[in-house]
């Protein structure tokens, strides 16, 4: 074994897709109370390392969940074609001082594949091109088992329902991964769209087709407000809003 991936034939001969990650963090309250400098420095050697790694992989967004979600204070949505990019960025952000005060209540990986139910060719070519719209909404997805004894034309025919309800939504844009085997999840549906109500009526209007019937899971579900990284790290502490004001 040379240990040189190149001499490996992967399954099915398909190239190896992107990786996308989501990886949320939680800042410890105590942290407020430590001195205005030290909460500086530390979020300025955080978002020194998230901005280096922006020119490194295929996309590294900030998004803001701040007084959303209790479990969470901001996200991050990495995508890149070497896993290994993740590991070693994660590897970084830990050597932080900021790192000390952040726990990770939920971390999703999944990767790219082409979609077998659609022909659209941005589906097709299995590829993440995110088009940086103001919010992100995602969570982890499951079907249930007896969905996989469908027939082909059955599955395919419930899909292609669900992507004509979806097409309507026109603000709205999916970025659908997939974990099988890599994850807990199986998918990690992710909607960049231009308003968080948007996707609301996406979602209850989806309730009523047949795809919808195979759910098992799909909570819990987050709405980020992208941002720049310091943007977001400013709202752990709240230095934008005493700038402001």
């Amino acid at each position: 074994m040379t240990g040189d991936k190149s001499t490996y034939e992967r399954i099915e001969g398909v190239e190896v897709g992107q990786y996308v990650s989501y990886r949320f963090f939680k800042v410890d309250p105590a942290w407020r109370r430590l001195p205005v400098d030290e909460r500086e420095a530390g979020k300025d050697a955080f978002a020194e390392v998230v901005e280096d790694f922006t020119g490194r992989m295929e996309g590294l967004r900030a998004y803001n969940v701040s007084g959303i979600r209790p479990e969470a204070d901001f996200f991050l949505w990495q995508i890149t074609e070497r896993y290994d990019d993740l590991l070693e960025l994660g590897a970084a952000l830990n050597g932080t001082p900021l790192a000390g005060w952040l726990s990770t209540p939920h971390s999703y990986l999944a990767t790219t594949k082409p979609s077998v139910y659609t022909d659209k060719k941005r589906v097709r070519q299995g590829k993440v091109i995110p088009r940086d719209a103001p919010y992100l909404v995602v969570y982890p997805f499951v079907k249930v088992r007896p969905w996989y004894f469908l027939t082909f034309e059955e599955r395919a025919d419930a899909m292609r329902e669900h992507a004509e309800v979806g097409g309507k939504f026109v603000t709205v844009t999916n970025h659908t991964t997939y974990s099988f085997g890599i994850d807990d999840q199986e998918f990690m549906p992710a909607f960049e769209c231009e308003e968080p109500a948007d996707f609301m009526h996406l979602m209850l209007t989806l309730r009523e087709t047949e795809a919808s019937r195979w759910t098992q899971q799909d909570t819990p579900i987050f709405v980020g407000a992208r941002a720049p990284i310091r943007s977001v790290l400013a709202a752990l502490d709240g230095a934008e809003a005493r700038v402001t004001s």
